[in-house]
């Protein structure tokens, strides 16, 4: 997109010992940018520590729910994490550069481009989570600039169809991805996070669904990457 794009990275406490570590992969919702969610949960440092894990924040523009535009070249986000920021982030850090130490999760936005990304690049990714994710774009057809991405969902329905998360489940290979889905009772994502687990549960997909407490805010999506990492971790240490 001929322009440089920040990222946040999260070296667990004892990366100076010289072995390799897995990375997960960390986006930002809607509005907000790569710093959002260190600033807001400091606590994934600590996460990090325990856990021994490299976190990235990327940065995904304010509103450009991680896929590649098929209206705007300025906004080709897919590309740019999938062919661009993984490489680079496996020159620099010692990771461990396969798929199976390789995750990705996010909130909101950040969790639709998590599973969005996770399951167009199986050879990239062991897992995916998702946190309060609008899995499901075209219930909101006049929402969060993503009629700027896509066009109107009225003169493009194929369109988002093909870029909802909902809509791809038929291309998880069996036994390839891992998946964590979480969401809160009183989200506005709360239904479209069931109709995703209801589909994978007809269609035999393994993952791991919560439905709890809460709503569409920071209280919530701070309690649930703690969760998520675990999970994460715990896939980690069966390499």
């Amino acid at each position: 997109m001929k322009k440089n794009i920040k990222s946040v990275v999260i070296l667990p406490q004892d990366y100076s010992k010289g072995k390799t570590f897995p990375v997960v992969y960390l986006l930002h919702g809607y509005s907000d940018n790569y710093s959002k969610w260190i600033r807001t949960v400091p606590k994934i440092k600590e996460h990090a520590d325990q856990l021994k894990l490299i976190i990235i924040c990327p940065d995904g523009n304010a509103s450009s729910w991680y896929f590649d535009s098929p209206v705007d070249p300025k906004w080709q986000y897919e590309t740019y994490l999938t062919k661009e920021l993984i490489p680079d982030v496996d020159k620099r850090y010692r990771t461990i550069n396969d798929r199976k130490g390789r995750a990705i999760t996010g909130l909101s936005m950040g969790g639709h481009g998590a599973l969005y990304l996770a399951i167009k690049h199986q050879d990239l990714f062991s897992a995916a989570g998702s946190m309060s994710g609008g899995v499901d774009i075209r219930p909101f057809p006049d929402s969060w600039a993503i009629k700027e991405r896509l066009g109107s969902y009225h003169e493009n329905p194929d369109s988002w169809a093909s870029h909802s998360v909902i809509e791809l489940t038929h291309l998880i290979k069996p036994g390839q991805l891992r998946l964590i889905i979480d969401c809160g009772k009183d989200d506005f994502f709360y239904r479209v996070n069931v109709a995703l687990h209801d589909k994978l549960m007809y269609q035999n997909v393994p993952h791991d669904f919560t439905i709890r407490p809460g709503e569409h805010n920071w209280e919530y999506w701070a309690n649930s990457i703690a969760f998520q990492l675990l999970y994460f971790n715990n896939l980690f240490n069966t390499i």
